[in-house]
């Protein structure tokens, strides 16, 4: 049995809970997990507010998922975030009107986090901007970390700190070895000789490295034994799209 995961029957994944990454984006069917309070009033008259005609042609550019892009059934207030950020109206937006459209009054996405959630949401046709499809199953896995986040913020703080950490990735399947745990989580010390505690973008980070690369082992370990043999192109290939995010 290995390490990095709890016992689990053949018929489940590594995770079975855990919110899944896109091999590419093809599970939309739970259109819509609200990860945060949609924006209040005073939000939405500071972003950009779309003429009444901007949903009827929404999107009819040239290489566009177009407004028809958002899986049946998506709640209409996804579609006004993803609406209001998306300036041109391209039917794409880029990391900056992501991390507008992720971001609220009291949650605000760090852009290494952004950056993160956009290489492992890809959109095969421009890998540098998302389309409705991608944007729908980011929110909804967001809302499933969401759910997680506050689920294990025993004392709700809004932080999660170490131990809560462990206990959260332990929830979902993972168990983390302690050493692995304090690298992980020595990113986020800033110096003061505070306890680090992680917010909710940073949880999210946290969550999808270890759910990523666990995942792109077991791809390796066919035998689920905890060992697995690369070359190095195959490491540096598994490693570095966690790594190219970081400022």
């Amino acid at each position: 049995m290995s390490s990095y995961t709890r016992p689990y029957s053949s018929q489940q994944s590594y995770t079975p809970s855990a919110p899944s990454l896109p091999e590419y984006v093809n599970q939309q069917d739970h259109a819509y997990n609200s990860f945060s309070h949609p924006p209040d009033d005073n939000m939405r008259r500071q972003q950009h507010q779309p003429p009444p005609a901007y949903a009827a042609g929404y999107g009819q550019g040239e290489h566009s998922h177009g407004y028809s892009g958002f899986p049946p059934g998506t709640h209409p207030d996804v579609i006004r975030s993803f609406q209001m950020v998306d300036r041109d109206r391209s039917g794409y937006i880029d990391e900056n009107e992501l991390q507008q459209a992720l971001s609220s009054g009291y949650q605000r996405f760090n852009i290494r986090t952004i950056r993160l959630l956009m290489s492992l949401f890809k959109n095969p046709h421009d890998p540098l901007r998302i389309g409705p499809k991608e944007f729908v199953a980011l929110w909804s896995c967001l809302g499933q970390w969401r759910t997680i986040f506050e689920r294990y913020d025993k004392d709700r703080s809004g932080k999660i700190d170490l131990f809560e950490l462990r206990d959260a990735l332990y929830g979902i399947g993972y168990a983390i070895p302690p050493s692995v745990l304090k690298v992980l989580i020595s990113k986020y010390d800033d110096g003061s000789g505070r306890k680090i505690e992680l917010n909710f973008d940073s949880f999210v980070e946290c969550g999808m490295i270890i759910k990523g690369l666990t995942e792109k082992f077991k791809q390796k370990d066919s035998r689920y034994s905890g060992t697995a043999t690369f070359n190095y192109d195959e490491f540096m290939c598994m490693v570095i799209p966690f790594l190219v995010s970081y400022d």
